[in-house]
């Protein structure tokens, strides 16, 4: 045998030796490598974590195939990816995408069928080189996990942005959209949430959208506090089983007993999110023919319980020249009533500007006649989720507002150095006992003085949590209003707030994760079609044309001898 063949033989026998160990080691040892520099293919812990929940197929459709517009082939290629970065690490899930649209005969069918699952889809309009045209668009998934079903937002509502902004903002919140999705199919509910009744607070069908949202990842069930006049021992003992207490808007004093009642749940750990109206108002009452109402002060009889915790509610209205739209009637042309479109300042539009996981990514939150909140040092650490804008003001009450006020004009002066006024505020640590040092209402047997490590969030606004009612006094989302068609990011908020609080953290944080995207600027690329088109397709044709020639020569000149 020649020494060149024995040579040969030797490296490809390495060469599969080599191959081999590879294939043995990839077998065990599993490892995926992300070269892109924000890391958006690199999945976090929470999310590993919610993927080992999955032990049986998982079923994933994806309502996003066919012709659609070049802003949602990116989202439907991130989502793609992302899913097949899911499929890597388990195997049992499944996705397909599906195009609702493709055959004109069950279209009508199935695009029904997604109506009554909640899936609506967006019309959207396509600028191609100038020429507008309309394509709808479903943006949804839904995964099916044990006879479990649940719809998956591909697309997140970004109040004022273009379709390109929302895309970018969806494609930041895939990963967070897919893996709370598989979490809630997957997991067993074990948290629970009590909705506290009895003082008078905002009515099950006005926070039914909270409640849905709140039921698909936790169990629920509302708390009436009426029977701790009778049995005040037992009802702290029923309330401790819960993890969460949820006080919407209340309007009716709370009892002393009560307070205990709720001040002992917090001693022993339990969570609260206080949806807290400090003074009495709503947009209701302002509807009458003369246009206005009184705001006054509300004395719900929890002031001590809360500067013992470290805040204060004040009985004022925040007014933000970054109002809210509101239409009004200005008249009539003939027959028809005419609308015009105002600001109302004493519903304040707020953008986030915390960091914090809770508040991250939001867009505009809607404020309903909020009040202002004073922090206090008293060795709770204070975190301000939201504020009002820089240019609002605090209206000390009684005061009447009306209507009229949409047409007042004002100066950046009229604000100066008044803004920025905290509306929901984050506390953490030990709390003291707002009866510490006091005689008790009733007798406990188990009162603590000081609680163990805590949190609890105060939102000086119950009407955050409140849906409007459509025509047929049927909840509509929360966030939404009807009257000017906006979206708020207030089920958002609220669903972060309950989550944290409940110490489903590592979802929180996937909803921070930062995702860069090079986007082409559509404006250049109009103005130079043809240029761009010859450097991304002449360019690379003209490239193999030159090097092919060049070879050739090479070749010919080489042989030619």
């Amino acid at each position: 045998m020649k020494p060149s063949t024995k040579h040969n033989l030797k490296t490809l026998g390495i060469t599969i030796f080599i191959l081999v160990v590879l294939n043995v080691l990839g077998t065990i040892f599993f490892h995926r490598f992300d070269l892109t520099k924000d890391k958006r293919y690199t999945l976090s812990p929470t999310s590993l974590g919610i993927l080992k929940q999955v032990k049986n197929p998982l079923s994933i459709k994806i309502y996003m195939e066919g012709d659609l517009p070049a802003d949602f082939r990116r989202l439907q290629q991130e989502t793609k990816q992302l899913l097949e970065e899911f499929q890597a690490y388990n195997s049992n899930i499944v996705f397909e995408f599906v195009d609702p649209l493709e055959n004109a005969d069950e279209s009508d069918e199935l695009t029904k069928s997604l109506f009554q699952k909640g899936l609506t889809p967006i019309n959207i309009t396509v600028d191609d080189k100038g020429k507008q045209s309309q394509a709808m668009v479903f943006p949804w998934a839904v995964a099916v996990y044990n006879n479990k079903e649940v719809n998956i937002p591909l697309l997140k509502n970004i109040m004022g942005a273009s379709t390109t902004q929302k895309v970018i903002g969806s494609i930041q919140h895939l990963e967070y959209s897919i893996a709370d999705a598989i979490n809630k199919v997957t997991k067993d509910k074990q948290k629970k949430v009590a909705i506290i009744k009895g003082n008078g607070e905002l009515r099950e069908r006005h926070i039914a959208n909270m409640l849905k949202q709140i039921h698909e990842s936790y169990l629920i069930g509302p708390f009436t506090l009426d029977s701790v006049s009778k049995n005040p021992s037992g009802t702290l003992s029923e309330l401790k089983k819960y993890d969460l207490a949820i006080i919407a808007k209340p309007t009716e004093k709370f009892s002393d007993e009560e307070k205990e009642v709720l001040d002992q749940f917090i001693m022993n750990g339990g969570k609260t999110l206080w949806l807290i109206d400090q003074t009495a108002a709503d947009m209701d009452s302002l509807y009458n023919d003369m246009g206005a109402t009184l705001a006054y002060p509300r004395d719900l009889n929890l002031n001590d319980m809360f500067f013992k915790y470290g805040f204060r509610i004040n009985p004022d209205l925040i007014k933000d020249e970054q109002g809210s739209p509101i239409k009004l009637a200005t008249g009539e042309q003939g027959s028809a009533t005419q609308y015009q479109d105002f600001i109302w300042k004493f519903a304040p539009q707020v953008y986030p500007t915390s960091q914090h996981p809770i508040v991250k990514n939001l867009g505009g939150i809607k404020f309903d006649f909020a009040n202002p909140i004073d922090t206090l040092k008293n060795g709770i650490k204070k975190t301000v989720l939201l504020q009002s804008s820089q240019y609002s003001k605090t209206i000390g009450t009684p005061t009447e507002v009306n209507l009229n006020m949409v047409t007042e004009k004002t100066t950046p002066q009229d604000y100066l150095n008044k803004g920025n006024k905290p509306l929901a505020v984050l506390l953490e640590g030990s709390f003291h006992s707002a009866f510490e040092n006091r005689v008790l209402p009733f007798k406990d047997n188990s009162f603590t003085a000081q609680g163990k490590p805590n949190k609890m969030i105060v939102v000086a606004d119950g009407d955050i949590a409140r849906n409007q009612l459509d025509k047929n006094m049927m909840p509509v989302e929360l966030g939404y209003d009807q009257r000017t068609g906006q979206l708020y990011d207030n089920k958002d908020f609220i669903m972060n707030c309950i989550n944290y609080l409940l110490d489903d953290t590592g979802l929180i944080n996937i909803r921070s994760k930062d995702v860069e995207l090079p986007l082409l600027d559509k404006e250049k690329v109009y103005e130079s079609y043809t240029l761009t088109q010859f450097i991304t397709i002449g360019v690379p044709i003209l490239i193999l044309l030159i090097f092919g020639l060049v070879f050739t020569f090479i070749r010919k000149k080489k042989y030619s001898k």
